[in-house]
């Protein structure tokens, strides 16, 4: 999903009806939304556990429609319905609860996410008497509390372990994914890593759409391609370009793939990387300076075959190390398996050449004489010729085993 950081936002537009029901919009803050839907689906009086369970499990489940534009993304110009065959309930201009209304101003900027997802997690809920369905009980949520389980425990109860609260999530005016102007060759940046990846993971379920690799944010040769053969299968202007209809036809099918908007989803695992020194990353650490080493080593790889493929995980094991040491042995420098500042910064040096290169010269992989060092090692600013790998091509470079999966996306800031 394009959307890197899931954030808040401050108005949320309902369509007073089914999707396809000709009906008016109401736009209202999100706030005075969730008030609204919890005084409608809860009771008053329950205890104030089940209240926060409840009101959690709301916000969370209308925050992943506003995510995954689940109906924008069809064309619809509202954000969610109120009928609850779809979604939750909302009655336009009814009396709020005083019991609800302090615990929402409380915790609206709270949602339940799986732990190492980032969408908010699509809660689904049902009253637990006369439906009844795989996510939580309203009843039983009721009588959890009753018996002294605090809303944490209420949640996983019914959503797994493996859920997580995030608190004081962003607030901004709601934001189209979409960059704003088409992306065609030539471009580079967040959004056209967005759309590789996007590509990428469609292309699993559609296997006539090309792979692209490296995600390396350029928009480059190979991705025009992926993007007309996209075009071709689901009937868009086959241009090479992703104007708004092709963006938002990738939306819609990399949520729908990845049921992004069920309680049961394959998970989205964007990540935004800092490409700051951060000091001393070495062997057992893990996060996100990690997966910005990682990704710089990745890249530089595809242009020198004396650095082994490593994979973008956020863990520094054996690879990792043996990458940086590939590095540090072709640039000259301290051969210590970890990346001090100065095999950092020389790192950074090459990864950012290599991109503007890359994009300069405007076609996937320079290449003519091989060269195994670095331009960074040679203290040389000038421009030189990289030589070509068969890492450069579909595939991807490595072996492919059971339980491994595409990238997920690393988004550069």
């Amino acid at each position: 999903m394009p959307v890197v950081v899931p954030y808040i936002p401050t108005n949320i537009t309902v369509h007073l009806g089914t999707p396809r029901q000709s009906a008016p919009n109401v736009t209202v803050s999100f706030s005075d939304y969730i008030k609204n839907v919890a005084s409608s689906e809860i009771y008053p009086t329950w205890e104030p556990a089940a209240i926060r369970a409840n009101v959690l499990a709301q916000i969370s489940f209308a925050l992943n429609r506003v995510y995954t534009q689940f109906y924008r993304s069809q064309g619809y110009d509202f954000d969610i319905t109120n009928t609850t065959a779809y979604d939750q309930k909302f009655i336009r201009d009814r009396n709020i609860f005083e019991s609800v209304s302090v615990i929402v101003d409380d915790i609206f900027d709270n949602y339940i996410r799986r732990i190492g997802f980032v969408e908010p997690l699509s809660a689904k809920f049902c009253n637990g008497t006369t439906t009844t369905c795989d996510g939580l009980s309203q009843w039983g949520s009721q009588e959890l509390a009753q018996r002294g389980y605090d809303s944490v425990r209420i949640l996983r109860n019914y959503y797994g372990q493996d859920i997580e609260i995030v608190t004081d999530a962003p607030i901004q005016d709601p934001q189209d994914s979409y960059p704003g102007t088409p992306l065609r060759r030539g471009d580079y940046g967040e959004y056209v890593l967005v759309v590789q990846v996007m590509i990428n993971r469609i292309s699993q379920d559609y296997p006539a759409i090309p792979k692209i690799w490296p995600t390396a944010a350029v928009f480059d040769a190979n991705t025009e391609t992926a993007v007309r053969r996209f075009q071709q299968i689901f009937n868009l202007t086959v241009d090479g370009i992703v104007g708004k209809a092709t963006w938002y036809k990738m939306v819609y099918l990399y949520n729908g793939i990845n049921d992004l908007s069920e309680l049961v989803s394959e998970g989205q695992r964007f990540y935004r990387v800092n490409f700051q020194y951060p000091g001393t990353v070495s062997r057992g650490q893990r996060g996100e300076a990690v997966s910005a080493l990682q990704y710089m080593l990745s890249l530089v790889g595809e242009f020198y075959n004396v650095i082994p493929p490593v994979q973008v995980d956020g863990v520094f094991g054996a690879d990792t190390e043996a990458a940086v040491r590939a590095f540090q042995r072709a640039a000259g420098l301290n051969e210590t398996g970890a990346a001090g500042e100065e095999t950092w910064v020389t790192l950074y040096r090459v990864f950012a050449s290599l991109e503007n290169e890359y994009l300069r010269n405007e076609i996937r992989f320079p290449g003519a004489q091989s060269q195994s060092t670095p331009a960074a090692a040679q203290g040389s600013q000038d421009t030189v010729d990289y030589g070509t790998t068969t890492r450069m091509r579909q595939y991807q470079g490595r072996e492919l085993s059971l339980g491994q999966s595409d990238m997920q996306g690393v988004t550069m800031v």
